[in-house]
């Protein structure tokens, strides 16, 4: 049989409703967060059988993990038996950490010419480059490879990364998948399958 994957982004956070690009800043879920974490794991607990059947990897931030907590409830799974694994942490943005795209602009205007909405992250003065979190990420797949099922909570651009190097797409199309927040991911056989409220199953 197939691996399957099941990769779900944190809810939404403080900093999210405040515009500030969190890296590997922490900030806790909202109201509104909450409730999209709970939504997923109800569509998640009605995929996957016995839940025992599955290993549960977070990423070791704080909205990830507040995240896995919820979804363990929900679908009947013991959170200490969670794993948390660093590998799976967002994309780290160096000195931009904390701060809106406005005050990006005004400190460091040079470092976004020639880049675009989707890649200038990568451009963060002691942040990480794209091939970095491409060769954490990759490590963490080569980890799980044995492991049949397996339901990963992780961030917006990680997850992005990580559904595009499992389907083996160019840097420039991975990091233009979707990163909604009420929406969850199933990897397998090389492909992605979008799931949320829209998904046939949920009508």
């Amino acid at each position: 049989m197939s691996q399957i994957i099941y990769l779900l982004r944190h809810g939404e956070t403080v900093f999210n409703t405040q515009g500030r690009y969190q890296g590997q800043l922490d900030s806790p879920l909202t109201d509104v967060g909450i409730e999209q974490v709970q939504q997923n794991a109800v569509m998640l607990k009605s995929l996957l059988g016995n839940p025992q059947d599955w290993k549960i990897i977070s990423s070791s931030l704080g909205r990830a993990l507040q995240s896995a907590e919820i979804i363990c409830e929900t679908i009947g799974y013991d959170f200490n038996d969670v794993a948390k694994d660093h590998r799976l942490a967002e994309v780290a943005v160096g000195d931009w950490a904390g701060l809106t795209i406005k005050e990006i602009e005004k400190s460091w205007p040079s470092l976004l010419e020639n880049t675009d909405h989707y890649n200038w992250y990568f451009n963060a003065p002691n942040g990480e480059s794209y091939d970095s979190v491409v060769a954490r990420l990759t490590d963490w797949l080569d980890s799980v490879e044995d492991e049949q099922n397996v339901i990963v909570i992780s961030h917006g651009l990680t997850g992005r990364i990580l559904r595009g190097i499992n389907a083996g797409l160019a840097k420039d199309h991975a990091l233009k998948l979707d990163v909604s927040q009420d929406v969850f991911f199933k990897l397998s056989d090389k492909e992605i399958h979008n799931i949320s409220l829209a998904f046939d199953d949920f009508y």
